[in-house]
């Protein structure tokens, strides 16, 4: 598991692998259970971000196998640039709650676009506690998607 002792040469690293890519972004990490939050503000992170964040993934699996081996500790690396991921993750509950208000309103079930895993995860977890939904995940590989429905 790791701990606050291990920050400063995981700030070390970090700084080091975006220093070769041209970069110097201000960095600030936390742990969370299992979990190393890594925080990055740059200029320009379009290039690291990519479309649909999908360089952002890319760089967060080749940086938690940096690291991993570097600490020899197993852990979730949750990384974001330039609020890229909290923003997006704000856009999602905000469309799952608005459909969820239209499926209670309408009685009539909504089907959302195909999303990662991720993402269907944040939309499941937004709606859970409502008692006038139920969301089920339909559908295989990157046309998995979810279903919301009026609970009866």
């Amino acid at each position: 598991m790791l701990n606050q002792e291990q920050l400063p040469a995981i700030k070390k690293e970090l700084e080091e692998f975006f220093r070769q890519a041209g970069l110097s972004p201000a960095i600030r990490l936390e742990i969370a259970e299992s979990t190393l939050k890594a925080d990055l503000e740059m200029e320009d992170p379009g290039v690291f971000i990519g479309h649909s964040g999908q360089a952002l993934a890319a760089i967060q699996h080749l940086l938690r196998a940096i690291l991993r081996r570097k600490t020899g500790e197993v852990f979730y690396l949750d990384l974001d640039i330039n609020n890229y991921k909290k923003n997006q993750n704000d856009y999602i509950k905000e469309m799952a709650r608005n459909a969820a208000n239209e499926v209670a309103l309408t009685r009539r079930e909504k089907e959302l676009a195909p999303m990662p895993a991720a993402e269907r995860r944040i939309v499941h977890m937004e709606l859970s506690q409502r008692a006038d939904v139920v969301t089920e995940s339909i559908g295989e590989g990157e046309e998995r998607r979810i279903i919301i429905k009026a609970a009866f």
